[in-house]
């Protein structure tokens, strides 16, 4: 399961739509499930696709802190292999079959690239809507324990009062956008160098 986080003034139903615009089409079935702080699209092979296995992928939308957190489950990727084992063993029996399952293979194919497209989509409906892995402006603050005055991150020493600020800054992922210390050199969520 892969999950990013995206801070900035972005709704789960803004991605959920961008989803449901996309793969609502063609083999394609989208739909939507939940409340609007916390959205399932269910993403999978129309149940009449005319060509190429059968495969799905669910994608959980919740609001967070400053934004929202979206989490990519495992694609169920059984019925294309299936399907593309059928083309592979067609071929091996008679070569020329493989021209009649041409578009099962080409569905086959594109289905195998779901993940990638679905994370696209998302990150072009976050792009859109001005919000990014980036802090929020909110996070990009570190409180002064001594006289509760807002600084910039990065900071060594209380704008008002002077007194030092700590190490306790926070920073994002740049992979995913969790929000870690400066002390972490892996990211708690996507485990990628930071």
């Amino acid at each position: 399961m892969e999950r990013k986080f995206f801070h900035g003034n972005i709704q789960p139903v803004d991605i959920a739509q961008a989803l449901l615009a996309e793969f609502n089409q063609g083999n394609l079935r989208a739909q939507t499930l939940g409340a609007s702080d916390k959205l399932i699209v269910q993403v999978s092979t129309s149940p009449n696709a005319s060509s190429g296995g059968q495969t799905a992928l669910t994608v959980t939308i919740q609001s967070g802190e400053d934004g929202v957190i979206v989490e990519a489950g495992q694609q169920a990727w059984l019925g294309v292999a299936a399907s593309l084992g059928a083309s592979a063993l067609s071929a091996i029996r008679n070569p020329f079959s493989l021209f009649g399952r041409l578009d099962d293979i080409a569905q086959d194919l594109e289905n195998l690239q779901l993940v990638e497209k679905v994370w696209k989509v998302i990150e072009q409906a976050v792009k859109t809507s001005g919000a990014s892995t980036q802090l929020s402006e909110r996070l990009r603050r570190v409180t002064c324990e001594f006289c509760h005055t807002a600084n910039p991150v990065g900071e060594p020493a209380c704008l008002a009062c002077g007194a030092p600020l700590g190490m306790a800054q926070p920073n994002a992922c740049p992979h995913c956008g969790f929000v870690v210390t400066k002390h972490e050199r892996i990211c708690p969520n996507c485990k990628e160098k930071l």
